[in-house]
């Protein structure tokens, strides 16, 4: 029911402290909290709106994300400003963010080496879908507007489909139909195409083999494996002695 009470706005939490002086402590306080670091990553690499952010983070919730920018704000190492008419804001990096960029990348490099192995709730169709949007080769791709469509099995929810459309080297990611005809569809189990994605397995070899599975006309067809980027950190070796270290090490000593 209704009270007439006025709706307040909720003040970033304050962190938990460590009760120590140590800067590495302070810095955890505002650092080691869930999501942080990511949303922070998606924020020096140049995601600007909420919506953006959103995408690069797909399973935190729109709420605890809006709690996280508030507190990164309050931090001072995120910048919010009003864009345009709307009232829809933008969200910057800051000089104490920018000075987390090689912070962030040494602990991607880290992830690359010594995570541990994927397991199937990590297999994230939506994240994928926004990494790849980042790293498709435009310059390789046909002029105009190319459609193409993934479909996956072995997905740990019923998403499992997405399109991705590149427009005279613009690329949208879709996780609806866009309402073009795709010129390639490509299929294939998740982790393998996410081993793939990651540097694990060689693409092309998973294409001959059949494990990923690339349907469309001859020349798009071949020319596929051109225009995806991969990872960024696909040229890191996997360094664990785990499942996917020795499926790197495998397919390194095939090449």
């Amino acid at each position: 029911m209704y009270s007439g009470a006025k709706r307040v706005k909720k003040s970033a939490r304050k962190p938990q402290s460590y009760g120590q002086y140590c800067p590495l402590a302070l810095a955890a306080e505002v650092l080691c909290r869930r999501w942080t670091i990511l949303v922070i990553s998606r924020i020096i690499d140049g995601c600007t709106t909420f919506n953006e952010i959103h995408q690069g983070v797909p399973r935190i919730s729109p709420s605890l994300l809006s709690t996280r920018l508030s507190e990164l704000e309050h931090a001072g190492i995120v910048r919010r400003r009003k864009a345009g008419r709307d009232n829809r804001y933008r969200y910057e990096p800051t000089e104490a963010a920018l000075e987390l960029a090689d912070l962030i990348d040494g602990m991607a490099i880290w992830g690359q080496h010594w995570s541990r192995d994927m397991n199937m709730d990590d297999l994230d169709p939506a994240f994928l879908a926004w990494s790849m949007s980042l790293r498709m080769n435009t310059d390789a791709m046909p002029p105009g507007r190319t459609v193409v469509e993934f479909e996956f099995s072995g997905t740990p929810t019923e998403f499992r489909k997405f399109w991705l459309v590149n427009t005279d080297g613009k690329v949208d990611m879709c996780l609806k139909d866009p309402g073009y005809e795709s010129d390639l569809l490509v299929r294939s189990d998740l982790r393998c195409f996410v081993e793939a994605w990651r540097g694990f397995r060689d693409l092309r070899q998973e294409i001959r083999a059949g494990k990923i599975r690339v349907t469309g006309p001859r020349q798009l067809k071949s020319s596929f494996p051109d225009w995806l980027l991969l990872s960024a950190l696909a040229p890191y070796r996997r360094r664990v002695n785990s499942r996917e270290g020795r499926l790197y090490n495998t397919q390194k000593e095939g090449a």
